[in-house]
């Protein structure tokens, strides 16, 4: 564990064994002699499609309740490697400047050093979870589509073969779908246009005109780190920032929770987690203000060859626009089962899909923050026992 600075918390042993680690009844074809149903696929009681924190999470509670891996339920991950979204963030995010993360269930993430970047730490961390829980994880693994099959059961396509399962836990999160929005001109941009997922860090930028587009949490950081490099920087966001005075306790995180709920259980798509819950007012965002970093425009009405205008005749030169706009929900495999409601969402009781209970989110919606993702693994597995205990197939794996 040294070699990726993190460590078991509390002084507790973590025992794979206890949470039913490889024994003499683990099958050798990793779960591929059981009778395939009669549309195909290899047959498991649950699938979990996603390794990030909310996919490992779900795996954990799912050995916790006695289902074994590759017999019982599978782990599909499209990433070449641990980590979940985590292994792709730029190297200038460091640690230390990772705002609420929070430990995988049974395994404290401690002693990482601050000044290391979260890539390396995080996919450490969650490296050392796999193997300590022998969650037996597939990659890369791509999902391609999620249909109805024979017996009630669902099939899922990828690029490893077909699974049939009696229950989908999915876990995609939302790193593969930045959003781009379309503005007048976009195409006619002589300079570079990139998003936060393309993002390696503010050096590249040296000596360029940056016009920094977002009014979220990569936005800021965007921008205090380009600050030192670039000729000049320039702050656009489509509503003005709200900044979050003091801690964000318990109630205050409740309350945020409570109005992402409202939307995903009314069918609307999830909005983004800074526009429920502010902005941190912390140290570096009080300099940047002050320095003028974070002077805030609003957004601009068309794109330029040159840079960006306003209705009202004003300009910005640019050689650079990054796209701090965010992401969507990863959901597109999902859309042979027709879940999405008019409102473009889809409505979910906890982590249940309403328009199919035999699909759990995790991860989504009032799920998408570290904690919620564990806590949501922890409810979709509590729910999905009892729909595998309700099926006499898949009662047997339960």
């Amino acid at each position: 564990m040294s070699e990726v600075g993190v460590g078991v918390g509390g002084g507790r042993e973590v025992d794979a064994r206890a949470h039913g680690g490889r024994g003499a009844d683990a099958p050798a074809d990793g779960g591929r002699g059981a009778d395939a149903p009669a549309d195909g696929g290899r047959e498991v009681g649950v699938v979990v499609v996603g390794a990030g924190q909310a996919g490992l999470s779900s795996a954990y509670h799912l050995r916790r309740a006695g289902l074994r891996p590759d017999r019982d339920f599978v782990v599909l991950d499209h990433s070449p490697g641990a980590g979940g979204a985590w292994q792709f963030r730029w190297p200038s995010l460091t640690y230390g400047k990772v705002h609420g993360m929070h430990s995988l269930p049974g395994m404290e993430l401690t002693g990482a050093d601050p000044a290391r970047p979260s890539a390396d730490v995080i996919a450490g961390y969650f490296a050392e979870y796999e193997r300590a829980f022998d969650l037996r994880v597939r990659r890369p693994v791509d999902v391609r589509a999620v249909r109805d099959g024979s017996g009630g059961r669902l099939l899922v396509e990828t690029s490893a073969g077909v699974w049939s399962a009696r229950a989908l836990i999915n876990a995609t999160g939302t790193w593969d779908r930045p959003f781009w929005p379309r503005v007048p001109g976009q195409e006619t941009f002589r300079g570079r246009q990139l998003h936060t997922a393309q993002y390696a860090g503010p050096e590249e930028f040296a000596g360029q005109r940056v016009v920094v587009v977002g009014g979220g949490a990569s936005g800021t950081q965007h921008l205090l780190e380009l600050a030192p490099y670039a000729a000049a920087t320039t702050w656009v966001t489509r509503r003005p920032p709200v900044f979050r005075e003091g801690p964000f306790d318990e109630e205050a995180g409740r309350a945020a929770v409570a109005l992402v709920d409202e939307r995903v259980r009314g069918g609307l798509p999830p909005r983004s987690v800074v526009s429920v819950t502010g902005l941190p007012l912390n140290d570096a965002i009080r300099r940047g203000l002050a320095d003028g970093v974070l002077d805030r425009q609003p957004m601009f009405d068309r794109i330029t060859p040159d840079g960006v205008a306003w209705r009202d005749g004003r300009r910005v030169a640019a050689d650079v626009i990054l796209w701090a706009t965010g992401f969507r929900a990863a959901l597109g495999h999902l859309a042979p089962l027709g879940l999405r409601e008019p409102g473009g969402g889809i409505r979910v009781d906890g982590t249940r899909v309403l328009a199919d209970p035999r699909v759990h989110l995790v991860g989504y919606g009032p799920s998408a923050s570290t904690i919620g993702a564990n806590r949501a693994g922890r409810a979709a597995v509590r729910d999905v026992r009892r729909l595998l205990a309700e099926d006499p197939a898949g009662a047997a794996a339960a």
